[in-house]
């Protein structure tokens, strides 16, 4: 399965690799810059702002134009952008940078999905996903690490730089794949207010008519948008509960991977065994239960462990979804659909993240991350009931039941 899916492999894990390094990299300098764990929050709150106002248009362009330049297009604007990040000392032009390139990114998400769709045949569909899934946790182990060395070795500012090398081997990458849209199907029209609300008309009928797919995309967002909320707090703990060093940090987030790794292995040793819905149900719910066992951790030791359990379960969890949704979404409206649901998506992550981040201030940090989970751990708790019912059964492909 690597072999013959080795290309596209290497070029989206290399970008994984650098996204982890800018991670630490990007948290240490607002850190150091700010010490404020609502200048840490907002770290993720300027990318789901970019990616809402793009929604409203991005979709329309990406259906009618080839996503495989579009992807090219993305990364080398990303890259450009990254590299331009070391240059400032203001956390105000930070966000400018990270702003920009979130823009970029929101044509980068929906293409590769198409691409993806269109490129790995419905059989390897969750063993594809699983290994890319494994190939991002390897980055998830080494990036951290290779962070810490590279920062121990030099600074913040070549660690970022690294992450913006990424994004122009991956652009390469992506332009020597095998192109796979017909002429036909790229349709190249100017986007004018009446196509705009026509296009929202379409992706509106889709949601009506696919109403299992729906509710389990809602049920599924509502915990991980809460789960990706903790993430803007992972750094604050560790430094500020766990006080861990700057170089123990790189450490703890790295061992995730290893998890993560394993979870990969035995999430694509097992795709062909075990049902798309399986691995959504019960990853999301042991993901959910790992990130609340994370903040109630006492101690590095129980942290370490929380994090290694939270990459096993998340690797099944998002090999399962990732499939669900490509084999639910008509390619034709992947772009438009994949637009109004990060604007759906984002808007949540805003909300929770800007509530977490205020509460954290105001109250204990560790408490507020615990009831965050909890209530991510009840919204999995829905989707796994509502998945078991016989409308989700009756309403599902056969290749996710």
């Amino acid at each position: 399965m690597i072999r013959k899916y080795q290309l596209i492999l290497f070029g989206f894990g290399f970008s994984y690799l650098g996204n982890w390094v800018n991670l630490v990299a990007l948290n240490l300098l607002v850190w150091h810059l700010t010490e404020s764990p609502a200048a840490m929050a907002s770290i993720f709150i300027v990318g789901p702002i970019a990616r809402i106002l793009t929604s409203f248009f991005a979709g329309s362009i990406i259906d009618r134009t080839n996503k495989q330049k579009l992807m090219i297009y993305s990364d080398i604007i990303r890259g450009i952008l990254i590299l331009l990040l070391p240059f400032t000392s203001s956390i105000w032009l930070i966000y400018c940078v990270l702003f920009l390139s979130n823009i970029a990114s929101s044509f980068f998400g929906p293409s590769s999905t198409y691409y993806i769709s269109k490129y790995v045949p419905d059989e390897d569909k969750q063993s594809f996903n699983a290994i890319l899934g494994m190939f991002s946790s390897g980055s998830f182990l080494i990036g951290p690490a290779l962070a810490g060395f590279i920062i121990a070795i030099s600074n913040v500012q070549v660690a970022i730089w690294f992450n913006a090398l990424t994004f122009f081997v991956c652009a390469l990458v992506i332009y020597k794949l095998p192109r796979v849209e017909d002429h036909q199907e790229v349709r190249r029209q100017p986007i004018t207010w009446q196509l705009l609300k026509e296009d929202y008309i379409i992706v509106h009928s889709f949601i009506k008519k696919e109403q299992v797919f729906t509710k389990v995309f809602l049920y599924f967002q509502g915990a991980l948008m809460i789960a990706f909320a903790l993430d803007s707090q992972e750094a604050t703990f560790i430094k500020q509960n766990l006080e861990a060093s700057d170089s123990l940090y790189g450490v703890i987030v790295s061992i995730t991977g290893v998890g993560a790794i394993i979870g990969g292995a035995l999430a694509a040793r097992y795709a062909k065994k075990f049902s798309t819905r399986q691995y959504i149900v019960y990853g999301l719910l042991l993901t959910t239960i790992s990130y609340t066992l994370f903040y109630a951790s006492p101690n590095v030791t129980m942290a370490i462990i929380s994090f290694i359990a939270l990459g096993i379960c998340m690797s099944f969890c998002n090999a399962g979804y990732s499939t669900f949704y490509q084999l639910s979404v008509p390619t034709t409206i992947m772009g438009r659909f994949g637009s109004v649901s990060t604007m759906v998506i984002s808007i949540l992550q805003i909300i929770f993240t800007l509530v977490l981040g205020m509460l954290a201030e105001w109250f204990s940090l560790q408490e507020v991350c615990i009831l965050f989970g909890a209530i991510a751990i009840i919204f999995s708790l829905v989707l796994y009931v509502f998945m078991h019912s016989k409308s989700a059964y009756e309403g599902l492909k056969e290749e996710i039941v």
